[in-house]
């Protein structure tokens, strides 16, 4: 890897999200060699993945280069790279470009979609947790529309058209509220000679709620302006299959739609030296103590959504949030230093801030630790806080800007078919 020996010891950080980041900016200027490996060269900021799939912002408004983020500090190295083992006998990362000896490491490698075991879901749904799938789903939408134009078929028109959102999380709410917008203002100016009425957006839970996470009075307040745009919420209800064409459920409820995206749950992305059974759960996050040190393991460390830390405050462990992460991240930068100088360590504690989500233009529900709003004040204060935790100054003008334009016009420009992108259904 070509990474220059040093006298300071070195932390190796798997992952450049939220955690990782912070992690990296805590270690800044301070008299360690930091390592960051990830597979991408940017920060992805995923709470706005959704709207790149729909056409409302481009994907280097929510990326930043890593390289640019930390190229200011000293001891730092950035390499591009994919961890497929941890030698936790040698101190060894073992990636695709080689292998790397580690003082501390850090598994900051965040969670991928949990499809529960259900293979036909995998093969035939979307999923949207990186920059790539999102401009996947953004082709997959606009190329059904354009197919809907040219058949003579009115189930199969329908299908092109109709939406299916499984997961009724922070994720699939956006995600259907901005799909509600676009049916309402956009599609009928684009696609004139089209019915664009037909289209269906289904938002799917198993449970008996939407944004389960959230208060009560939130869930319903969301409920209500979902429904008030048009998306049907079906509650209690489980997908069990999927096969490219129509959705089944538990009950007797079938969907037949040629999108359908899968917002129902993620896992730990662990990685192979640590994933065996005393290190991670069931949800495959890695079990750390207090300080976030892995079980049994001293010199190496997990935060963020890989990490499962459970507590008496938090016995299923902490959610697999930004805040949680970047919270970790900058203790655990506080920790090794403290480690380093073999002074005792500080326990994680998480402050929690509170939760948001947005339904559409207007709409939006907040809850704070003490206070509890939603509408339109609550829809400018998840876009200040939204503005507030992107990277990069850039990036921030452009989004805020595109924001303006959206909301001023009513309209999204970035609805633009640049790779197409067609699906390859498996039975």
């Amino acid at each position: 890897m070509n990474i220059p020996k040093s006298s300071f010891p070195r932390v190796i950080i798997i992952g450049g999200g939220f955690a990782g980041i912070a992690l990296a900016k805590k270690l800044s200027k301070q008299e360690v060699q930091v390592v960051l490996l990830d597979k991408h060269n940017y920060h992805t900021f995923q709470p706005l993945l959704y709207q790149v799939s729909t056409g409302g912002l481009e994907p280097d408004s929510i990326a930043y280069p890593i390289r640019k983020v930390l190229q200011d500090f000293p001891n730092f190295f950035f390499r591009l790279a994919n961890v497929s083992e941890i030698n936790t006998d040698n101190n060894h990362v073992i990636t695709n470009i080689g292998e790397l000896k580690y003082d501390y490491l850090v598994v900051a490698s965040g969670s991928k979609t949990n499809y529960f075991g259900n293979k036909s879901i995998k093969e035939n749904s979307m999923e949207m947790k990186t920059i790539p799938q999102s401009l996947n789903l953004r082709s997959l939408i606009l190329e059904n529309f354009e197919e809907a134009l040219l058949t003579s078929d009115l189930n199969e028109r329908n299908a092109l058209m109709n939406f299916v959102i499984v997961g009724a999380g922070p994720t699939g709410v956006e995600l259907a509220g901005a799909l509600a917008e676009i049916k309402k203002g956009i599609l009928p100016k684009d696609y004139p000679d089209l019915d664009t009425r037909l289209a269906q957006i289904n938002l799917i839970q198993s449970g008996d709620k939407i944004l389960k996470a959230m208060s009560t009075k939130a869930s319903k307040k969301a409920e209500d302006f979902l429904e008030d745009l048009g998306v049907h919420v079906w509650k209690n209800i489980r997908v069990t299959g999927y096969d490219g064409k129509t959705v089944t459920t538990n009950s007797d409820l079938t969907f037949d739609a040629a999108t359908v995206v899968w917002a129902a749950g993620v896992k730990g992305a662990a990685i192979k030296g640590i994933d065996a059974e005393q290190f991670v759960t069931r949800g495959n996050r890695i079990i750390v103590n207090e300080f976030n040190q892995v079980k049994g393991l001293d010199n190496i460390f997990a935060i963020g959504d890989v990490a499962q830390m459970e507590t008496e405050a938090v016995p299923s462990g902490h959610p697999m949030m930004a805040q949680p992460a970047i919270q970790q991240g900058k203790l655990l930068g506080e920790n090794l230093l403290k480690l380093l100088e073999n002074k005792p360590m500080k326990p994680f504690v998480y402050n929690d801030k509170g939760s948001m989500a947005t339904i559409g233009r207007n709409k939006a529900v907040v809850d704070l630790p003490k206070f509890k709003f939603q509408g339109v004040f609550a829809w400018f204060v998840w876009m200040f806080v939204h503005l507030f935790f992107l990277i990069g100054f850039r990036n921030r003008m452009v989004v805020f800007i595109n924001w303006v334009y959206n909301y001023i016009r009513f309209d999204r420009e970035a609805r633009l078919i640049i790779r197409p992108y067609k699906k390859e259904l498996k039975s």
